[in-house]
């Protein structure tokens, strides 16, 4: 599911950076690339896929 995310995140920031949009500087297409990359590192972390067991 986050690697979902962080796909969906790639994508606004390259339609942002391609556009050439002016946005703020909480939404410019560096900071959501960023999130995008926090997205990825979690999912290859193993983290939200609900795998692990416990007894």
């Amino acid at each position: 599911m986050l690697g979902i995310v962080a796909a969906v995140l790639f994508f606004v920031a390259f339609l942002i950076n391609a556009a050439d949009l002016s946005t703020n500087d909480v939404f410019s297409s560096t900071n959501v690339m960023l999130l995008g990359l926090m997205a990825l590192a979690l999912h290859a972390a193993g983290v939200g896929t609900g795998l692990a067991r416990r007894r």
